[in-house]
């Protein structure tokens, strides 16, 4: 006991005279922790929100969807669920805003009454409440997006195809639905009733029926629908109980709080980096100390002790402090995602993110100091009288490797409670493996390099400068390795943030088309032909769509198959209704990867193309076969070939591409494409549509890509926001390295000094030392980062990949400058005072 008190005084003690810099160590600390508790408590707010959330989220107990009408043999068990049915019809129209308001491609819900629960926020609040009743004329509520877009104000009127009803609400909110997605698609809502006259619906429209339903409180809604799913699958009809919705939420926000994590893990990787780079230079400081108390009777063990647990009470305050901080931050998340999200999350304090933090924190500040600490252990007590210490710390150390072990698991552990995926966790293990090991390989072979090529003819300043990279107490490995690790995580994030916002712009945008004309009956095409002639807009595209559903995958049914977890083929993919066209051609915008273009083969069957990351997601290779069930006929395909589709064209893209001579008398609509060159060109082809063709969607790309835009600039937000706490770590990290390495130069630039150099001198030295440094560890950390982007560009988001060289270049410039410049404020010291005060202040 008497011991152990000794030392904990010998730590606060020894602590004093070095707190300012110690200080440097808890910052990384303290940042690296803060992103990580404030992310972690908002995922966990998140999934208790969607928990509390999930009956609102859906608007009833159960909800059937189809994309045809319910089959009429179902109807007695269907009509026997529940204790109460709403029914829903769910299209896309262009819709007219009268008088004289203008037209807009709307997305029209026809429903019998409002929700069984959540909150349908609606101005007046009696409109919802009197909606679909019986005995109350017909209206419409239209989402506030709309009005706001065309002024329009209650009292007005909209036409959906050949009705006209009155607006009697403005729709502020819908159970389960976000800010962005009402941007991207807002709604009309009309009664039910009203459907037939508006002449929308007709043979080959896309149509989304729903039946929502309420069960009595404490129902089991899953034992239920159970025994009824293998005749709801067979009737192609897809079920969504509270617990479903709730856990595909869950899995949603999981991926968006697992992003969220992995920003977090940048940071606290970064942190890490400024705690071992800050305790290896503090150690190297402390040498001469600990051979004193090893002269005074301290054994090796207790020296490490002392400092191990200076290290572990500002891992604890840095840890504590962070999570304090971290707690607070994470009441700013959902304000900035709000708009992302159908859920309000309702913000507590999350105490096991907050115990994660400590622990995290405690663990990183031991780990990560221990490595350079046991060093402490082989000091010898001749380190008092000899200058060089490195002949009693560098021989090879066995508990070392255990150490590297411990942190190797560390980083593998938390990585993978961020991703819950072996895979990244094991790929970002050895990514970050192969960097340090780079970076360290880098500072040795500029060590090596100086040494063994040493300009002795250069002037005096340049070759002080570069002797300082290889002296004794020299810091090349340790700052090239911590700066360029640094820069790297930094310059990956960038990279990948730019290559995500990228995939989303499109190309050529000022001759692409910008009207694309959906839903054409086969005998409307002839008269919507004639009426963009009469228009004088050109004919850009005609493209056939016939719908299908996949049936069995070599020979294999969907409904089997469903039940085979271990085959990893995502539910979408055999639930989905196919939309696919023919044609023997690939398109501008596609490129053959492997096998053949759409043909018909000797045998009989198509040879389909699908696209390359359909064919990678649903498992599927060349030759396999595929049969779908088209609109009631049975088709068998062979997949013939892959191709890659370049979704920057404004064009119909297709997961599966037929040949012709196949599909030409399967039950089909007509997409169309054209370009307007003027907002009134639009606005009167949009009207002619609408009185000749009501049915014919007409999609306004210029008021598509605007919308766009203004979510990528929210996504863009987010995403620069969440990285702000790495970008701060990261310079922050890269800052107190260099600061901290000031107290190995000082008794140099003191000796100099002494020895009659100027200050002019000092500095140029010092400038071309800390310059080379930052230099060389930026430029190997962002060519690291260039090839880590590439392959998450290749591997992960299969988009190609073009690195931004002025930005690079500049990160460079700006590392470089930061590390030079940090370095020259570190001689002040020496230039202000005389070499005997400088020397007193140290020792």
């Amino acid at each position: 006991m008497h011991n152990t008190s000794w030392l904990f005084r010998m730590a606060w003690r020894d602590s004093r005279r070095s707190r300012a810099r110690l200080l440097l160590f808890m910052a990384s600390i303290i940042l690296g922790i803060a992103a990580l508790v404030g992310i972690n408590s908002f995922g966990d707010n998140l999934a208790r929100s969607v928990a509390e959330q999930a009956r609102e989220l859906l608007g009833a107990d159960l909800v059937l969807t189809a994309n045809h009408p319910f089959d009429t043999a179902l109807e007695p068990t269907l009509s026997k669920l529940g204790a109460a049915r709403q029914q829903e019809m769910a299209f896309a129209s262009l819709v007219q805003f009268r008088p004289g308001r203008g037209v807009r491609l709307a997305q029209i819900r026809a429903r019998e009454s409002g929700f069984y629960y959540g909150e349908w926020q609606v101005q007046p609040q009696a409109a919802a409440a009197q909606f679909g009743r019986p005995g109350t004329p017909a209206s419409a509520l239209v989402d506030d997006a709309l009005l706001a877009q065309f002024g329009v104000k209650i009292g007005d009127s909209v036409q959906v195809g050949r009705v006209v009803l009155p607006i009697v609400g403005r729709v502020l909110k819908t159970p389960g639905q976000s800010g962005v997605s009402s941007a991207v698609a807002p709604a009309v809502f009309i009664p039910l009733a009203q459907v037939p006259a508006t002449g929308l619906v007709q043979p080959g429209s896309r149509v989304q029926y729903r039946r929502a339903y309420r069960f009595a409180p404490g129902a089991n809604v899953a034992a239920v629908v159970k025994p009824l799913q293998t005749r709801l699958d067979k009737a192609e009809i897809d079920s969504e109980t509270v617990a479903s919705r709730q856990q595909s939420m869950g899995r949603i926000f999981a991926d968006l709080t697992r992003y969220l994590g992995l920003v977090a893990f940048v940071a606290l990787l970064l942190g890490c980096v400024g705690v071992a780079s800050a305790v290896n230079l503090y150690v190297r400081e402390k040498l001469a100390a600990v051979a004193v108390l090893r002269c005074l009777g301290a054994s090796g063990k207790q020296a490490l002790l002392i400092y191990l647990i200076q290290t572990a009470g500002l891992g604890l305050v840095g840890a504590i402090i962070g999570a304090a901080l971290g707690a607070a931050v994470q009441t700013l998340l959902p304000g900035v995602l709000g708009d992302f999200l159908p859920v309000s999350i309702s913000v507590s304090v999350s105490w096991t993110a907050i115990a994660t933090g400590l622990l995290t924190g405690l663990l990183m500040a031991v780990l990560f100091a221990l490595l350079p600490l046991l060093s402490i252990r082989r000091v010898s007590p001749l380190r008092v009288l000899r200058v060089a210490f490195e002949d009693d710390t560098a021989a090879p150390d066995p508990v070392r490797s255990l150490v590297v072990a411990v942190i190797a698991l560390f980083v593998l552990a938390f990585a993978y409670g961020q991703t819950r995926d072996w895979k990244l966790t094991l790929g970002f293990g050895a990514g970050l493996l192969a960097a340090f090991g780079a970076l360290a390989g880098v500072g040795r072979l500029l060590i090596a390099s100086v040494r063994r090529f040493f300009p002795a003819g250069w002037g005096y300043v340049w070759r002080q400068g570069l002797a300082n990279l290889y002296r004794p107490q020299n810091q090349t490995l340790t700052l090239v390795t911590s700066i360029g690790l640094g820069t790297f995580l930094l310059a990956t994030l960038f990279l990948t943030q730019a290559l995500l916002l990228s995939r989303v712009q499109l190309a050529d945008r000022g001759r692409q088309p910008n009207l694309v004309l959906f839903d054409i009956q086969p005998e409307q095409r002839p008269g919507v032909e004639a009426l963009l002639k009469a228009q004088n807009l050109p004919l850009m595209q005609r493209v056939p769509i016939v719908t299908m559903r996949l049936s069995a995958i070599n020979g294999t049914s969907v409904s089997e198959i469903k039940k085979d977890t271990a085959r990893g083929i995502p539910a979408w993919a055999l639930t989905r209704e196919y939309r696919v066209t023919y044609r023997d051609t690939l398109s501008r915008a596609e490129k053959l990867s492997a096998g053949t273009a759409p043909r018909l083969g000797p045998d009989g069957i198509p040879r389909i193309s699908v696209e390359d990351g359909y064919l990678g997601r649903v498992k599927l290779k060349l030759g396999d076969t595929l049969d779908f069930n088209v609109q009631g006929a049975p088709l068998r395909t062979i997949v013939g070939g892959t191709r890659s589709v370049e979704l920057g064209q404004v064009q119909p893209s297709f997961l599966v591409l037929f040949p012709k001579s196949v599909l030409e008398q399967a039950p089909q609509f007509w997409v169309e494409v054209t370009r307007t060159p003027t907002p009134a060109a639009l606005a009167g082809v949009q009207q002619a549509l609408l009185r000749q063709f009501p049915n014919v969607s007409a999609i306004d790309l210029g008021l598509i890509l605007a919308t766009l835009d203004d979510i990528i600039s929210k996504v863009s937000f987010v995403i620069r926001f969440m990285a702000g706490f790495s970008i701060l770590t990261g310079l922050l990290v890269l800052s107190s390295s260099v600061v901290i390495s000031r107290y190995q130069r000082v008794r140099e630039s003191v000796l100099l000094r002494t020895l009659g150099a100027s200050r002019r001198q000092i500095l140029r030295i010092t400038l071309v030392e800390y310059g080379l440094l930052g230099l060389l560890a930026a430029l190997a950390g962002i060519g690291l980062a260039v090839l880590a982007a590439w392959a998450l560009a290749v591997f992960v988001f299969e988009a190609s990949f073009g690195p931004a060289v002025l930005p690079l270049l500049g990160l460079a410039a700006l590392v470089t400058a930061l590390t030079a410049g940090i370095g020259l404020l570190n001689s002040r010291d020496v230039l202000r005072r005389s070499p005997l005060e400088v020397l007193r202040a140290e020792g």
